[in-house]
């Protein structure tokens, strides 16, 4: 006879739900004992687990002894405070409290009807976003606003939608000036543009989007200036093609460099170009006074993004995506079957996201926000700002007192460059001899030609003791690789 089936109910539930806050919490207590980057070699994982799924149900506490013995050792721990490298990743109780919610709700809100709170909330999260950040009316959605936030999944996310949505809009525009013209025929001609210190996913917007992406170069603090937009737009368009978008950067991945909205938004609207602004990471510094002006400017865009879930302490995912007219995201994917269609759809009083976003279904995710801004402050989250941007001031300072060691682009935020002065050869075994003692994690950036380390501060848990220790284990390292250096020139 077949055994049962086993199911957790709610007493069992319970029970267990409070084991493994107990191991969350636990992990959080002891993160700075873990190594911060796994000790593993491609494949490692497979040997260590069945080759296929248990036939009969398992227990609890075997999965999560499992959890210790086989995932653990090969986790990279991004809230660990020695994890310094890419851009932090947010992380709070507050969040992960949201996300067991959601999870227990278990909607899927890709209409109003089909979860009105999911939907409503996440509106007015966006709307008590944007003005914590201090965006123009025009971004809101108000009562009766034009504009309007939504939750996409991340920053490539709403490049690729925002992308896909000017060019919808301008091959219409293009057409009812031209109508013998067709589709065809326009998009072979459409550009976009982007900063050549742009991340990778405008490029891929691009590819998926299938138009001419261009990188327009530079000055030298790594930022877009008009004049340069505007001699790759004149001569573009002396070659018969169409520019359309123009993807900005607030706080580039490599160096945390800033585009000149105030030089680029004017042009970008007076040639009909939609003007993207991505601020993926420095966007949640905008709810400092201090840091506010970063975003002046931001008045010319027709869409702005930044991700809460990088440096605002809500968990991924939640990428915050405003546009000042929202008909320009429903006009491209809008599609309307009979199954999704509800009765208060055209009433003009509710928003169905589906029609924002390339993904039909959609998670509770406003709620992280939600519990976030409530038990957080908006005070409590800029002091947490303000903390990471004087760590990273800190390390600055430590870099400047070594002279061997130069600043390779100007600290604003909380991501600092640095390297050895010297070959890009020697700056790579730096990094090499970091990353393989493993007690803190770092990645690399080119500038120019030159072979970069970036110092980004990450966790929550990070203190002044964990940016001491790191240069310490830096500076030796380096004084190491310098002697070794010195005796096979000898």
């Amino acid at each position: 006879m077949l055994p049962a089936p086993v199911s957790m109910d709610t007493t069992e539930f319970r029970k267990r739900g409070k084991e493994m806050v107990d191991y969350v919490a636990d992990y959080f207590e002891q993160l700075d004992k873990r190594q911060v980057y796994p000790d593993v070699e491609p494949g490692y994982l497979r040997p260590l687990i069945p080759d296929s799924a248990p036939q009969d149900p398992e227990s609890f506490e075997d999965v999560l002894k499992d959890v210790e013995k086989i995932i653990m050792p090969g986790v990279t721990h991004w809230h660990s405070p020695y994890f310094f490298a890419y851009f932090p990743t947010a992380s709070s109780f507050p969040a992960l409290f949201a996300d067991i919610l959601s999870g227990g709700i278990g909607c899927i809100g890709f209409s109003w009807a089909a979860s009105p709170a999911c939907t409503e909330l996440e509106t007015v999260m966006l709307d008590w976003l944007g003005k914590m950040i201090n965006l123009p009316e025009e971004f809101l959605a108000g009562k009766d606003g034009e504009g309007g936030g939504v939750i996409q999944g991340s920053a490539s996310e709403a490049t690729l939608v925002t992308l896909l949505a000017a060019r919808t809009r301008t091959i219409r525009r293009v057409q009812s000036e031209n109508p013998e013209l067709t589709e065809a025929d326009i998009m072979s001609k459409l550009v976009a543009y982007a900063s050549d210190q742009a991340h990778s996913s405008v490029e891929r917007a691009g590819l998926i989007g299938g138009v001419k992406i261009k990188n327009i170069p530079s000055d030298d603090k790594f930022a877009v200036r008009g004049s340069a937009l505007k001699k790759v737009l004149h001569e573009d368009r002396a070659a018969g093609l169409i520019p359309f978008f123009f993807c900005a950067t607030l706080g580039t991945t490599p160096c945390c460099s800033f585009d000149r909205l105030l030089e680029l938004g004017p042009i970008c609207n007076k040639e009909n170009i939609w003007m993207h602004i991505d601020a993926a990471y420095a966007g949640s510094a905008f709810i400092c006074p201090e840091f506010r002006h970063l975003l002046n400017g931001v008045e010319f865009a027709d869409s702005f993004n930044f991700n809460p879930h990088k440096w605002l302490l809500v968990n991924f995912d939640c990428s915050a995506m405003w546009v000042k007219t929202r008909s320009d995201l429903t006009n491209a994917f809008k599609l309307d079957p009979l199954y999704l269609q509800h009765c208060h759809q055209e009433s003009g009083l509710v928003t169905d996201y589906r029609h924002w976003q390339i993904p039909l279904g959609r998670r509770f995710r406003s709620l992280k926000m939600w519990f976030v801004f409530r038990m957080y402050g908006v005070k409590g989250l800029q002091e947490y700002i303000r903390k990471h941007v004087k760590l990273a001031h800190e390390f600055e300072n430590l870099v400047l007192q070594d002279k061997r060691f130069e600043i390779c682009a100007e600290v604003t935020l909380g991501l600092v460059c640095f390297r050895l002065k010297g070959s890009n050869k020697l700056n790579e075994a730096l990094l090499k001899s970091i990353n393989d003692a493993r007690k803190i994690h770092l990645v690399p950036c080119h500038l120019r030609e030159k072979f970069v380390l970036r110092f980004a501060i990450c966790s929550r848990t990070v203190e002044s003791v964990h940016i001491q220790f790191a240069w310490k284990h830096i500076s030796k390292l380096a004084t190491e690789l310098l002697k070794a250096q010195d005796k096979q020139q000898q």
